[in-house]
């Protein structure tokens, strides 16, 4: 990738987020619809364009993942499925298109239509969509899809369905949802749920279904073979009714698909090396640079591809659970994110190449920008004066370390934060006034080896604290059913965020989230700031607006002090088999959904 592509791609990555600033124009049927202005391709497009329309149909790409599933079924709460199962065998009436901030089109609907306030949405079915098995997706289907998702299925789908205040069929092939909230993202959100076979479920209960009930689909791909925990193997459906559409031209191009599971990240690196597995993405920059230097690599059979990107850095580190008293005062939270030694940390780990993230929304447009807020965010924040910690208003920063071992300036402004909030080292031990420990609990999962080892350092750190949490670490099935009930000290968080963050937020980080069990409120976070900032973005008149409210929640969120953040990397590192292709047009989105093994062929 040469610097001069790079550039061209960050251009036209400003021209996309400048849609934001558009005047919204959609009241009749079109084949697709953005959060603001118009979509960027028009009726007649024939492919994305980071999809390769002349791509060859063959070949396969067998992924690693470490951890196990013991379901085949994304969209309940109970079990633990493949991660990429919901996006390769299962569709929705809309299609995302990631080379844009925000914006679907045409794939089981053909059409979608709404109203300028966006009070309600309707959408009308491809008169071809049809299921794997051949039968047609009728408004039924999406009836059904919608209303049980929205009641039984996984947490993450109740919220949208409880601001539906009626859903009608309206037409043969058309169905309305009408909206009991002013909330301009929700005739985008309902066009993205998956969309099952009504007849499947008659008569069975949803919530049990496991392993041996693989919900039908109208994807591409359907599911050929599988051992819980071991495999899943996904083939190209040659009947796919879908193929000629322009949205999936040039895309799903793979014949199969194989997702073998590990039990740790270096037998899985091992297995990468030995053929087993042809394709790995790797996250530390240090192994990319050092390791990744095997035979098939210097042979030419195996390509290292770096993949850059333009979204958001998201937030990634130690997440701490304020539903614990422990963790329930802002100054223990401080006193931890300046006991992580970064620097050292990031040399140790990454040689120093990886940048730290400074905020939820860092690396975009929509990150917080440095000193005191003013204009628009400072007007966003004003009302909530009492509810903000230091910091919000007058700025904030990262501590930064001096990069050694000990870290001794940041330990000592930490002990006495401790202090502030009572807790004082006696005997060798960091206490409270009563003479209780302040101890805890950091939750791991078993396979991830990097997660383990930024722990370990950490620990290093916190023993100069007088302070000695627990490390447990179980395997995924266990993580899982943990975490989605709380239970843990601090673990091992990751948030990937979007050009277009809406309503998702509410279950990231909002109110009600918090004590749902199954949400990834996994902090905890109860700010009514936080709730209020979330409903101006999603309310947002004009682009302007929708920037301001996103950099002022940037800001509740990043002083909230939940997360210890760690790093992130602006470029995504792939080594893949030869024979696996992609097109030179990235999406402004890199690696991210849709991109592997979407748009990606094999060609001998």
């Amino acid at each position: 990738m040469t610097l001069r592509r790079f550039t061209q791609l960050w251009k036209a990555g400003l021209l996309a987020v400048s849609t934001l600033f558009a005047t919204p124009a959609l009241a009749e049927p079109s084949h697709g619809i953005a959060m603001y202005g118009d979509p960027a391709l028009p009726a007649d497009f024939t492919s994305l364009p980071q999809a390769n329309q002349d791509a060859p149909k063959g070949g396969r790409i067998v992924q690693g993942e470490v951890g196990s599933y013991d379901s085949l079924n994304p969209f309940i709460l109970k079990g633990t499925a493949p991660w990429q199962l919901q996006f390769l065998a299962f569709e929705s009436l809309m299609g995302r298109n990631y080379d844009e901030p925000f914006t679907l089109y045409g794939l089981l609907a053909e059409t979608v239509e709404t109203d300028p306030e966006r009070s309600w949405v309707e959408y009308t079915l491809n008169p071809a969509a049809k299921f794997s098995d051949g039968s047609p997706v009728t408004v039924a289907d999406v009836m059904w899809s919608y209303e049980t998702l929205g009641t039984i299925g996984h947490p993450r789908y109740h919220d949208t369905w409880a601001k539906v205040e009626k859903m009608e069929q309206t037409g043969e092939r058309s169905v309305r949802f009408t909206f009991n909230v002013a909330d301009r993202e929700l005739a985008l959100i309902m066009g993205m749920r998956p969309i099952l076979q009504k007849a499947q479920w008659e008569g069975r209960d949803f919530t049990a279904s496991g392993i041996d009930d693989i919900p039908i689909g109208s994807a591409p791909y359907t599911i050929a073979d599988y051992q819980p925990g071991r495999f899943v193997t996904l083939q190209r459906d040659p009947n796919y009714w879908g193929a000629d559409l322009p949205f999936r031209k040039g895309t799903m191009n793979l014949d199969e698909i194989r997702m073998e599971f590990f039990g740790d990240g270096s037998v899985m690196f091992e297995a990468f090396k030995s053929g087993i597995l042809n394709t790995m993405r790797e996250t530390n920059a240090a192994k990319w640079a050092e390791q990744y230097d095997f035979p098939a690599v210097q042979s030419g059979e195996v390509v290292k591809s770096e993949i850059p990107h333009q979204r958001p850095s998201g937030i990634q580190g130690l997440v701490m659970n304020t539903r614990l008293p422990q963790f329930s005062d802002w100054r223990v939270r401080e006193a931890m994110i300046r006991a992580f030694n970064f620097e050292f940390t990031n040399q140790t780990m990454n040689g120093g190449v990886n940048p730290r993230i400074t905020s939820y929304f860092s690396n975009s447009v929509l990150g917080m920008q440095p000193g005191p807020a003013t204009g628009k965010v400072l007007d966003y924040l004003e009302p909530f004066t009492a509810d903000l910690l230091p910091g919000a208003l007058e700025g904030y920063d990262m501590p930064r370390g001096d990069g050694s071992a000990r870290n001794r300036k940041n330990i000592v402004s930490a002990v006495d934060l401790m202090a502030e909030a009572g807790w004082t080292v006696k005997n060798g031990q960091m206490q409270d006034a009563n003479g209780r420990p302040f101890s805890f609990e950091i939750l791991l999962d078993q396979g991830s080896n990097e997660t383990q080892q930024i722990v370990d350092l950490y620990l290093s750190a916190l023993s100069r604290m007088s302070i000695t949490p627990k490390i447990t670490a179980i395997d995924g099935a266990q993580y899982k059913q943990r975490t989605n009930t709380f239970d843990f000290g601090m673990a091992f968080y990751v948030r990937g965020l979007s050009l277009s963050p809406g309503n998702e937020q509410k279950l990231y980080w909002g109110t009600e989230a918090a004590d749902q069990e199954g949400s990834r409120n996994w902090m905890g976070a109860k700010n009514p700031a936080i709730d209020a900032l979330i409903n101006e973005m999603l309310n947002a008149a004009d682009g302007e607006d929708f920037i301001a409210a996103t950099r002022a929640l940037d800001r509740v969120l990043t002083t909230g002090r939940y997360v210890i953040p760690i790093w992130h990397n602006p470029v995504s590192y792939l080594a893949h088999a030869k024979q696996l292709k992609y097109s030179d047009r990235l999406p402004v989105y890199g690696d991210w959904q849709g991109f592997l093994p979407d748009i990606w062929w094999w060609e001998d």
